[in-house]
């Protein structure tokens, strides 16, 4: 039975002891996760080494340092801490895209203590690696972008090549400019020269993607999220990304609305069963308006940055997955049209560009409020984490050196990044 915003149904763990969550890495979407189940009462434990946010909500009960996903001895370390804090048997959830990896390749070893929600490699490996999940998408019959992967420069010259497009990394392993900027945009032939010189001397011949880009900004960008269970979904919601930063082509969500979309939730059902998948999920998907067709773009299998939309649609995704990793049932349920997330400070700097670029008129904010909306980092019962995010992230700019990001800043390096100059 399909249930619209769904009463949440009270934790009922079969132990003495409740169990809790452990929470590797991330930002807004590991917030919103911690927020989730703290206001259940589920006890929450954070392990940070890279973002600092998680660790000042007030519903994230411990944090724990630790090297971070890519470290040597990553999973030695984390067992060793997560023994010594006594959280054998808990749900783990990652937080970001270098955590699901670790988790999936990991699985096994992690599943002697925790209860993962991480799937197994073998579908883990499509949201990593672009090449696989574009094949079996299209195996499928779903439509994706133009692409193709050169085998060297001579493979540059094709005739059916249209700019702008962009260059993307075939899998993502260990962080450097290309992979952290997540794509360049490339404008002309010369500059595809150059910078595939530049993504092949970070990834080599193999881990490049030359793919067409889709004409349209964040009006134009859809979303399917959702919590399976063994190739069927129980709690879905689809939204559009009506603005974003940069503007005409983001990489960060601004202002996000919930929606109806048959034919996104149609194909996204179609890739989702034929990897009887379980677990959270939210599939990306770009219109194209020249043929009129959804084309999916991205694969996400972690707690993407605006999950914290759902509870303000009526499903509770963060707890909807916890309880099925505890083992317990959930009702199935769909979110309601009408909810919004926004990341305020982010929202005005691109609403601001859209005026300037003479675009349609931004969404009056005076409604949003009178509306479900749910805030990126700010919460009244949660208000730490929403007052020390800007000071947090001009500390970050400042201090934050990456010699993978080319001696630059995180912060600037992801916007700097975007076509970058020089040889």
């Amino acid at each position: 039975m399909s249930l619209q915003g769904a009463p949440a149904v009270p934790f009922a763990p079969e132990a003495r002891e409740p169990i809790g969550a452990v929470i590797l890495g991330g930002a807004h979407g590991s917030l919103a996760v911690a927020r989730s189940l703290g206001r259940r009462g589920i006890p929450v434990a954070y392990f940070n080494h890279d973002h600092p946010l998680v660790s000042l909500s007030r519903y994230t009960r411990r944090t724990f340092r630790w090297d971070g996903p890519d470290a040597p001895e990553a999973l030695d370390q984390l067992l060793a801490i997560a023994r010594d804090g006594g959280l054998q048997g808990w749900v783990l959830l990652a937080g970001g895209d270098p955590e699901v990896r670790f988790c999936a390749r990991h699985r096994a070893a992690l599943s002697q203590l925790f209860r993962v929600t991480t799937p197994p490699w073998e579908i883990t490996r499509l949201s990593d690696d672009k090449r696989r999940l574009y094949l079996h998408a299209a195996a499928i019959g779903l439509d994706c972008p133009n692409c193709f992967e050169p085998k060297g420069r001579d493979a540059l010259s094709r005739p059916d090549i249209r700019f702008p497009l962009v260059l993307k990394p075939a899998a993502y392993g260990e962080p450097n400019a290309l992979t952290m900027a997540k794509c360049w945009k490339v404008e002309t032939s010369d500059e595809l020269t150059r910078l595939y010189d530049r993504a092949t001397a970070l990834q080599g011949n193999s881990g490049v993607i030359v793919q067409e880009l889709i004409p349209g900004g964040g009006e134009s960008q859809f979303s399917y999220a959702a919590v399976w269970r063994n190739g069927v979904p129980l709690a879905s919601l689809v939204a559009q990304r009506l603005r974003q930063l940069p503007v005409d082509f983001g990489f960060t969500s601004t202002f996000v609305e919930t929606i109806e979309n048959a034919a996104i939730e149609r194909a996204a059902e179609t890739l989702l069963a034929s990897l009887n998948f379980s677990g959270l999920v939210e599939l990306e998907f770009k219109f194209d308006l020249r043929d009129g067709r959804y084309k999916l773009l991205d694969f996400n299998n972690r707690a993407w940055a605006w999950i914290g939309l759902s509870p303000a649609a009526g499903v509770d995704m963060p707890y909807l997955a916890f309880r099925l990793a505890a083992g317990q049932d959930a009702p199935r349920q769909r979110g309601r049209a009408g909810a919004i997330w926004m990341h305020v400070a982010r929202d005005l700097a691109s609403a601001a560009q859209h005026a300037m670029a003479g675009r349609p008129k931004p969404a009056d904010y005076s409604t949003c409020w009178r509306r479900p909306l749910a805030l990126a980092s700010f919460a009244w019962d949660d208000p730490l984490p929403g007052l020390a995010e800007s000071p947090l992230a001009i500390h970050r700019s400042v201090t934050r050196r990456a010699p993978a990001l080319l001696g630059a800043s995180g912060a600037a390096a992801r916007t700097a990044c975007l076509a970058p100059k020089g040889p």
